[in-house]
């Protein structure tokens, strides 16, 4: 089967094994992603907060190129694309003028349909229930999923999971063999795009996370957002001196773990990438 896939800036760039991991998942499972043709950045967390007609354009006309190329559903694995993508579309169903004035200034039709999955809701739907036939070597490892601030906000719009104790990556998890820890930490801010003007915030904010995944036993951070986790691993040198500490934990994308369980070519995951590397791999 065919789905119309949005790889936006990061897994195009510093992410990249974001989305190597998730197409090599998909094909293990003969699904083929087709990546929206022409397509432009979301906007992510800076264009809201400059002009709000951009930041809705943008997203729009993404959501507008996928219909025009017959695409009626669409996997976004980055959470910002996935939250701007998601709450563009409820903001022009909601507000007619608004979506008249966008699909003006675009100069595309938008039917404001079509469905958007994160990376969660896309193995939920057409992988899960067949992981445990392809399982090779079950990831047995004492984990913490990490979701971050976008997967799960705003919850009125995106309706996805729990607000502050969501479970579905933990679910996903425990089907491949780890044990899923419960911990504090699963929405807590990580500092997202102060990586590079106050990278101060993001040692302190992410270095929080980073210690009590290591006090509660983990022994690797699930997360499946771009900005989370090359803040989690990129930034561990300034993490290490605000905590006054050497730390090892590996921050792996769910895809990554998913794709090591069911035997996925380690080079196709692209876990050579990660600035941490997981000893177990």
């Amino acid at each position: 089967m065919e789905i119309g896939f949005y790889p936006g800036c990061s897994l195009k760039g510093t992410s990249s094994e974001y989305a190597q991991s998730t197409l090599a998942l998909a094909r293990a499972f003969d699904i083929n992603p087709v990546e929206i043709t022409d397509w432009n950045c979301c906007g992510a967390t800076a264009a809201h907060n400059l002009n709000h007609e951009l930041s809705i354009a943008l997203p729009a006309r993404v959501l507008a190129l996928a219909q025009k190329q017959g695409m009626t559903e669409i996997l976004v694995p980055c959470a910002a694309c996935y939250n701007r993508l998601s709450v563009t579309q409820h903001e022009l169903n909601q507000n007619e003028d608004l979506k008249n004035q966008v699909t003006a200034t675009l100069q595309l039709p938008l039917s404001g349909n079509i469905r958007i999955l994160n990376v969660m809701q896309f193995i939920e739907k057409y992988i899960s229930d067949k992981i445990a036939e392809k399982i090779i070597k079950p990831f047995d490892r004492k984990v913490v999923c990490y979701y971050g601030c976008l997967l799960v906000r705003p919850q009125e719009i995106l309706k996805f999971d729990r607000l502050e104790d969501p479970q579905s990556m933990d679910t996903l998890m425990t089907k491949i063999g780890a044990a899923a820890l419960d911990w504090g930490y699963k929405t807590e801010c990580c500092g997202a795009g102060f990586s590079v003007s106050r990278t101060d915030i993001v040692a302190k904010l992410s270095g929080r996370i980073i210690k009590d995944a290591i006090d509660r036993g983990a022994e690797a951070i699930i997360v499946a957002c771009p900005m989370c986790q090359s803040n989690l691993d990129m930034r561990r040198p300034h993490i290490d001196s605000y905590l006054k500490m050497k730390t090892n934990i590996p921050v792996m994308y769910i895809t990554q773990a998913i794709g090591l369980a069911i035997g996925v070519d380690l080079n196709a995951l692209g876990l050579k990438k990660l600035f941490v590397a997981p000893a177990f791999a």
